[in-house]
C-alpha cells in the first residue's frame, strides 16, 4: 500500500494558536554503521542541529520570537539526510553544511520563503509501497 501525502488541513474554529511560529526538527537518529538506509547522525546531523540552535539565537530567532529548534528521532528519510522538517508548514529539507542551515534560517524562517534547492518532496523519499515482512 502506498503512503498518501496530504496537505496540512486548515485550522478549524476553536483550534488553539500554533505554539511556535517555526518549530524546526532536525533528525539525529543513529543507526548502526553500514546500515543500508544510513542515518542522519552518521551524516553530521548533531553538528548541524547544534549550529542551527546557536545561529538562530544569534539572529534573534529564539523562543521570544516563537522559534524552536529540536532534535528528532527517525523521520523515515535517512537515505536523504540529514533531514529537517519545519512546522507548522510541514516543509522538509536536506541540509549538509552550515551554509545550508544559514540559508534555511534566512529564507524560510526569517523571510517566509522556501529554499528550493534543499527541499525534499514526498516522491524523493524511500518507497514504502510494500509492507515489510
Amino acid at each position: 500500500m502506498a503512503i498518501r501525502y496530504q496537505v496540512r488541513p486548515p485550522a478549524k474554529a476553536g483550534d488553539p494558536a500554533d505554539f511556535y511560529r517555526a518549530h524546526i526538527f532536525v533528525c539525529t537518529n543513529e543507526r548502526p554503521e553500514n546500515h543500508p538506509r544510513g542515518s542522519c547522525a552518521r551524516k553530521g546531523a548533531e553538528k548541524l542541529r547544534n549550529y542551527m540552535k546557536t545561529r538562530a539565537k544569534e539572529l534573534g530567532m529564539g523562543l521570544e520570537d516563537g522559534v524552536r529548534v529540536n532534535n528528532a528521532g527517525c523521520l523515515e528519510r535517512c537515505e536523504l539526510g540529514p533531514t529537517i522538517v519545519i512546522y507548522p508548514e510541514g516543509v522538509w529539507y536536506r541540509a549538509d553544511t552550515f551554509a545550508d542551515i544559514d540559508e534555511i534560517l534566512d529564507v524560510h524562517v526569517k523571510q517566509g520563503g522556501r529554499v528550493a534547492r534543499l527541499l525534499l518532496k514526498p516522491e524523493d523519499g524511500p518507497d514504502h509501497s510494500e509492507k515489510k515482512k
